[in-house]
């Protein structure tokens, strides 16, 4: 038996979550095309040969401007701090940018075991990639280094039969038939979130959290979950519920859809949207979503 949790870590829309849900065959990690959707770090399991891989999606890092940002930043840097093996996720076809850099400086200082993750090679020859492992090698000390698509599976299979071989003898610290430690209510709030990234305005989603108020078993066999949505101006607001209170319904709709399917029961799914000026500076606020202040 063999268990090590693997951290990862990288700049906002570098592929973490996608390739969290790739490898553990499961939607665990909400994803959007906008940057910064991960918030709080999330634990995958996936089990590989005799090899409980622990995987810690982490949110993206970049320089904080706020309380929010300070604690997500913290959370992932942590998880990198913890892990058995950190993977540097890069975007294959942004190369390293001035982000990716600070990572690399940040890693180099506090890091153990580093692997180097080039994601979305895809869209971009590899042979490019070449001089740019050879840049960060010179910075940092990398163990080993693979090439990705997250979104499509090439080279995943890879990543984790070289994980399964790499992290150490240990007994299991999950039930191997589970996939997350993530609770339901937990999950059903990120994924209203997540319909709040895809069905809205650049500026509303970074200014919205969502925490799940209740979350009641019926005798049916059906759950009854009850979401609130916080939001920071009352322009805000008013774009989330939308003309007639079309928006929330279609968010409330996916968000059931997804949830119906994740915990593979009936949901009946209910969201208020509040005004809270500065709830992303407030410690209870923060912890709701799995934070730390």
């Amino acid at each position: 038996m063999h268990c090590g949790f693997v951290a990862l870590i990288g700049a906002p829309n570098a592929g973490k979550s996608t390739l969290l849900n790739k490898m553990a065959g499961a939607k665990l990690s909400i994803v959007s095309p906008k940057a910064q959707t991960t918030r709080m770090r999330i634990l995958g399991i996936v089990m590989r040969q005799q090899t409980q891989i622990l995987l810690m999606d982490t949110p993206g890092i970049f320089k904080p401007k706020r309380k929010l940002d300070e604690a997500m930043v913290a959370a992932a840097w942590t998880g990198a701090v913890d892990a058995d093996i950190t993977l540097l996720l890069i975007d294959a076809n942004l190369g390293l940018t001035d982000e990716n850099r600070d990572i690399i400086n940040h890693l180099k200082e506090n890091s153990r075991r580093i692997w180097l993750v080039f994601n979305k090679i895809d869209k971009i020859n590899p042979q490019k990639l070449l001089p740019l492992t050879q840049e960060i090698t010179s910075i940092l000390s990398i163990e080993k280094s693979f090439m990705v698509s997250a979104k499509t599976g090439s080279g995943v299979d890879d990543l984790l039969d070289a994980l399964a071989e790499s992290l150490p003898k240990s007994p299991w610290l999950y039930p191997e038939d589970d996939l997350t430690n993530l609770p339901d209510r937990l999950l059903a709030a990120e994924l209203v979130r997540e319909q709040i990234f895809m069905q809205t305005h650049e500026e509303v989603p970074y200014s919205v959290t969502a925490e799940t108020e209740s979350f009641k078993e019926r005798p049916d066999g059906s759950v009854r979950i009850d979401v609130t949505i916080y939001v920071l101006r009352a322009n805000h607001k008013a774009i989330i519920i939308g003309e007639k209170g079309q928006k929330i319904r279609m968010i409330g709709e996916r968000a059931r859809k997804e949830l119906n399917h994740l915990l593979d029961r009936s949901c009946h799914l209910f969201l208020i949207v509040k005004e809270r000026k500065g709830w992303d500076g407030e410690s209870a606020r923060l912890k709701a979503i799995g934070l730390e202040d």
